[in-house]
């Protein structure tokens, strides 16, 4: 079973060997068949399609399982980009691997790092959120989250939604943490807004078309002091629950992107106070 990355935009991105893969097997397992039909017709391939998506991914697990038992070739899908990450896919990659089947990755385009490669900030530590919720106070409680993370933060937005989101965020950040709003990355109406949440706030405001479109957002990770007052904070609280110091400190660490010695030695010295 092959997990291909197809383009997330500009049909010419699939590669070389994705298209190899695609034409080579009976089946290919899509988000969106007439999406990806559309793409196998663009290549001349010729594949039959099965629909896989986050509805009905439990009900189709029976016969794809049938099908590679029976020996035969598998592509996952998307509707564009590498499958998995917030789309579904997750069940039949663990139920094929389960059953002993070969699962292969077959690499190209992503979202996530296209933006992160366009950005012009560290992108050697990152966190990725995927989609945020749709409601108000549980967007800012996600975003409260976000803007006390040292890595830079990577997440998708609704259209709709993207002037809200960046609002919450000047209110959280304050108006000056960098941003860049990536929309519609390599289709034609590609556009990258970058700089300070206020001026990119002010910009996706002025500009309707700002908010149309597929968009990825990478945040500015937070400042030394503003990352180390949030790992006091989580140490703080888990110690007064109860939790003993190294737990502490795996714990802390593990949410707030910290060396977890340098939070161990600081729960110690919580603790002691």
């Amino acid at each position: 079973m092959w997990v291909v990355a197809t383009p997330i935009g500009n049909l010419a991105d699939l590669s070389r060997r994705a298209a190899e893969i695609l034409g080579g097997v009976e089946w290919v397992a899509a988000e969106d068949t007439r999406r990806t039909g559309r793409l196998l017709e663009q290549y001349g391939l010729r594949a039959r399609l099965l629909s896989l998506h986050e509805h009905n991914e439990a009900s189709r697990l029976p016969r794809l399982l049938r099908i590679l038992a029976a020996g035969r070739d598998v592509a996952l899908v998307s509707d564009a980009g590498t499958p998995l990450l917030s789309d579904p896919g997750a069940r039949l990659v663990a139920a094929a691997a389960a059953e002993g089947v070969p699962v292969s990755p077959v690499p190209g385009a992503c979202s996530v790092t296209a933006a992160l490669s366009v950005a012009g900030f560290g992108a050697d530590r990152f966190v990725f959120d995927g989609f945020l919720p749709s409601r108000d106070a549980a967007r800012r409680s996600r975003l409260q989250e976000l803007a006390a993370e040292p890595r830079t933060a990577v997440f998708f937005e609704a259209p709709h939604r993207i002037a809200a989101c960046l609002r919450d965020l000047v209110a959280i950040c304050g108006g000056q943490r960098r941003v860049v709003v990536a929309r519609e990355l390599t289709k034609v109406h590609e556009t990258l807004l970058r700089g300070a949440l206020e001026a990119v706030l002010g910009q996706v405001e002025a500009d309707s078309n700002q908010q149309r479109g597929e968009i990825v957002v990478v945040l500015e990770g937070a400042p030394a002091r503003e990352a180390g007052a949030a790992a006091d904070d989580t140490l703080r609280a888990l110690l007064g629950e109860g939790v003993p110091v190294k737990q502490a400190a795996r714990v802390a660490a593990r949410l707030t992107g910290g060396r977890r010695n340098a939070l161990y030695q600081r729960a110690l010295e919580l603790a002691r106070g």
